[in-house]
């Protein structure tokens, strides 16, 4: 230590041109002793390649290690930077300021030589350094200082922890994402680098609170956290913004088509039962929305704006859904209250009604059951989706109202059906918790005069959240008057042999998901359907298989041993004069028409968007769209095999390349599937930067081209662009 001392303060001091004597030198090793065996701080030095090549004998006793076995290792192996607190320091990294030969002040440090990162215990160092070069100008390594702040420095994280995490589920909080999104997006800014955030919202949250406590809510939320790292690991950031709102950020990430499958991912994962104690467990959903910076706002404000306003969206399509922002959305908030108003009003003044869709034996085709579905027409609106004002509905107290209503009113127009035919009403699970659900059953009964055995209430598996015992009694209440009972959308997600063993349903049906995808070889759909029928044949109970459309979906579930199908292959919801013509001849016999093979996919529109061909843009519809391609119509002169770029709005440009053709009229196929956008609609899995969209002249809404827009003004036409209705434009 002797002679690296000498060497530390006397060739220091010449290469500074200060004076030099022996004396000097004794002083300065003496004051260097005695600052190390005092414990003050310790010395350390490298050499020009980052190794260190000095360390205070004290220091290394602090460290656990023996002097020989650091001696040579370089720094950046020894010690790391807090990469999760970036704030102390300057935020590089330990090796880059020493590539960089750059003054090291008061650098936080965490000893990671021999895996001690992972130790329980951590060791954490300030450290102070400056680059050294001697007289020729050459850089020789680095002389610091360092002093042991574990104390200190824990006592931070554990301030900071408070402060920025939340205290319930150990995640982010609010205050922390907040500046992790802000700190994000302006480094992503200049490069255009793409940002996703997702808003989460639990579903029927507040029922657990309500029903089980908020002990059991706590168990939940902490639950929920654990299975949201599981989900998303280590691609994004994961806060708890309070209550059962959930957030995650999600960097360099802009495509929709992974976006979409892992906010499924997350749906369904969130969906599954959780226990909880006392034998008791609770079943919840999640909602999300998903907006993308640049494309949907480049501030942090704007961005958690519009993934807010795609989360209510979801939320108001009918929940368990995601949705991509798009600039249409309205405020949520406000336009809930709307519906819920007009919903009061349109109770009071006749604008709903219902329809009723046939339950169909394969075997025969007579009909044996009618599902009432509720509608609604309003006079400005038009058509509302129940999707959109069910549960609105379920918000409020309105829903028992509208429950009472639709039952009293199927009950009353099954009279005018012959009596071997059954009606099936749709009950929530708001209705089924209310205490005085039975009397609203009996009340139907007693005012119709139907035979209760003929009444059919259709229940969800969401009904299980809550009491046990109080569950129980209200099944007991209802079976007690009569009623039949069903499982609805049974398979969806958190299917439980409990409820079956529990539960006296007399009917099971099999959710359209399963059908959706049961003649698709790499599915195991059709296998699902086949057990699930088993399963309910061996517990002498009914089983209706939901949404079959076409005759390959049709055979599959015939051969699965299914014996009642619901679906448009049969019939869509009629209205009661429609149901009452079909039974004046006796029966009511329906036969299978539909298409040969389903195609989920492919579905008709009427949408005006933007051709582009070379330089030029021209104006056309859309009339048909699926994942792989489109039927486009407005374009004369087009030929098969001609490369063009559809203009979707809102950044979406496909490439694709035109199949068919036929007058003005042509098809075109994809050059990338597009992909579900959540609502039952497609989207592109990119988008193209606002900036670009804007630099390129295009329209806002496309498809709408003036004669200088997407510099038409520039450039000549190849093709003849027509109108919609069939003249040139």
């Amino acid at each position: 230590m002797k002679n690296f001392l000498q060497g530390f303060s006397g060739k220091q001091a010449e290469s500074r041109g200060e004076p030099f004597n022996g004396v000097g030198s004794e002083l300065r090793l003496r004051v260097l002793d005695e600052f190390d065996q005092a414990g003050i701080g310790w010395i350390w030095a490298t050499d020009s390649s980052g190794n260190l090549i000095y360390l205070s004998q004290r220091a290394s006793e602090r460290l656990g290690q023996e002097p020989e076995k650091l001696i040579g290792n370089p720094l950046d192996v020894i010690f790391e930077i807090d990469s999760e607190n970036q704030a102390s320091g300057s935020g590089r990294s330990l090796k880059f300021q020493i590539k960089a030969r750059n003054k090291i002040r008061d650098q936080v440090v965490r000893f990671v030589m021999n895996g001690a990162a992972q130790q329980e215990r951590q060791t954490w160092w300030s450290i102070s350094g400056h680059p050294v070069r001697d007289a020729q100008g050459e850089f020789v390594g680095y002389r610091g200082s360092a002093t042991d702040v574990t104390v200190e420095y824990e006592r931070k994280l554990v301030d900071s922890k408070m402060a920025d995490f939340d205290s319930l589920t150990g995640l982010a909080n609010r205050h922390l994402m907040d500046r992790q999104i802000e700190g994000t997006l302006s480094a992503f800014k200049a490069s255009g680098r793409p940002c996703a955030l997702m808003m989460l919202d639990l579903d029927k949250f507040k029922r657990v609170n309500d029903t089980l406590g908020h002990q059991a809510g706590d168990a939940l939320l902490i639950e929920v956290a654990e299975r949201l790292r599981t989900i998303v690991g280590d691609r994004g950031k994961i806060a708890r913004l309070g209550g059962d709102e959930f957030q995650v950020m999600l960097p360099d990430e802009d495509d929709r088509g992974k976006l979409g499958t892992l906010a499924e991912k997350i749906i369904q994962i969130l969906s599954q039962p959780y226990p909880l104690d006392d034998g008791k467990r609770a079943i919840i959903g999640a909602s999300v929305g998903i907006a993308v910076a640049p494309f949907d706002g480049d501030e942090r404000e704007a961005l958690i704006r519009s993934a807010d306003l795609a989360l209510y969206a979801a939320k108001n399509g009918g929940r368990g859904q995601f949705r991509f922002y798009a600039s249409d959305l309205k405020d949520e908030e406000q336009e809930r209250q709307t519906v819920l108003d007009d919903l009061r009003e349109a109770l009071e003044g006749d604008q709903l009604y219902l329809q009723y869709q046939p339950v169909v034996s394969i075997k025969t085709g007579n009909v044996v059951c009618l599902e009432a579905l509720m509608r609604w027409e309003h006079p400005e609106r038009g058509f509302v989706s129940p999707g959109t004002f069910i549960p609105v509905a379920e918000d409020s107290d309105l829903i028992n109202n509208l429950g009472e209503w639709a039952l009293r009113t199927a009950c009353e127009a099954a009279l005018e059906w012959p009596k071997s035919v059954r009606v099936a009403v749709n009950v929530s699970a708001v209705q089924f918790a209310n205490q005085g659900f039975p009397t609203v059953v009996a009340n139907a009964l007693a005012h119709t005069g139907i035979d209760p055995d003929r009444v059919e209430l259709e229940l969800t598996e969401s009904i299980f959240v809550g009491d046990n015992d109080e569950t129980e009694r209200m099944f007991k209440n209802l079976k007690s008057l009569g009623v039949r009972l069903a499982l609805d959308d049974f398979g969806t997600g958190y299917s439980s042999l409990s409820y079956l063993r529990a539960a006296p349903f007399d009917k099971i049906k099999v959710d359209k998901s399963f059908v959706d995808s049961c003649t698709q070889k790499d599915k195991n759909s059709a296998k699902i359907i086949a057990a699930i029928v088993g399963l309910s044949n061996a517990l002498n109970m009914e089983t209706t298989v939901e949404g079959v459309e076409a005759f390959d979906q049709l055979e599959v579930v015939k051969e699965k041993g299914a014996k009642l199908v619901q679906g448009f292959i049969y019939s869509r919801p009629l209205h009661q004069t429609a149901v009452l013509e079909n039974f004046e001849s006796g029966e009511f016999t329906i036969k299978p028409d539909g298409p040969d093979t389903y195609r989920p996919d492919r579905r008709s529109v009427f949408r005006r968007i933007g051709v582009i061909h070379e330089d030029y843009y021209y104006n056309a519809v859309m009339r048909d769209l699926s994942r792989n391609g489109a039927g486009i119509e407005g374009i004369v002169g087009v030929e098969v095999g001609t490369d063009l770029v559809l203009d979707l709005g809102e950044g979406q440009l496909a490439v694709c390349k035109v199949t068919r053709v036929k007058d003005d009229e042509f098809g075109v196929e994809f050059e990338t599937q597009l992909t579900n956008d959540g609502s039952g609609n497609l989207c592109t899995r990119h988008r193209v930067s606002p900036y670009t969209i804007a630099a390129a002249g295009l329209p806002k809404k496309p498809g709408t081209a003036g004669p200088t827009e997407g510099k038409r003004d520039q450039s000549s036409p190849k093709y003849m662009e027509v109108s919609a209705a069939g003249g040139a434009a």
